[in-house]
């Protein structure tokens, strides 16, 4: 299984590929879409769009991980957040990928145990369920990284109640 995480934001979107085979995860590609901060909303999504196409291209994913907006978030923040995610959903179904989105306390709950944990405390429970030399570069890509974690964490649970079934 190949899942593409994505971070969503219209200034910086972060993305993660997480490979599992067997239960061992490994990190395929991470990197931060950074469209120009001056750019018209459009704008700024059409390039988002143009390079996660690029990189869901390039590296065939078989399905991709969003997070959802948190319920907390300023009503202008949620709409540009709203917004990146459409971006994201619509190039994922351009390569025919499902897509599923988990909230801010599932993912930290499937990477570090806690509901609650900070963005660093994510960003240090990456590098060490990824068995990584240092941290990923930036919060944006660990927690993208981390999206792709708990879908993957999320995957094998369904599997298994499949199973047992």
């Amino acid at each position: 299984m190949r899942v593409i995480g994505i971070d969503p934001g219209t200034y910086k979107m972060g993305v993660g590929v997480v490979d599992s085979n067997n239960g061992e995860l490994t990190l395929a590609h991470s990197e931060v879409i950074t469209p120009k901060r001056r750019a018209p909303i459009h704008q700024r999504l059409q390039f988002l769009f143009k390079e996660l196409m690029r990189i869901i291209g390039e590296l065939a994913p078989t399905e991709l991980a969003i997070e959802e907006v948190f319920a907390g978030e300023n009503k202008r923040t949620a709409m540009a957040i709203g917004h990146a995610q459409a971006a994201a959903m619509i190039a994922a179904a351009s390569h025919g990928l499902d897509v599923c989105g988990y909230a801010p306390t599932q993912i930290k709950q499937s990477v570090t145990d806690y509901g609650g944990s900070s963005k660093e405390q994510v960003q240090q429970m990456v590098q060490v369920l990824l068995d990584l030399s240092h941290a990923p570069e930036s919060l944006d890509v660990s927690d993208a990284i981390a999206v792709a974690i708990c879908h993957i964490n999320a995957s094998q649970v369904a599997h298994l109640n499949i199973m047992d079934n």
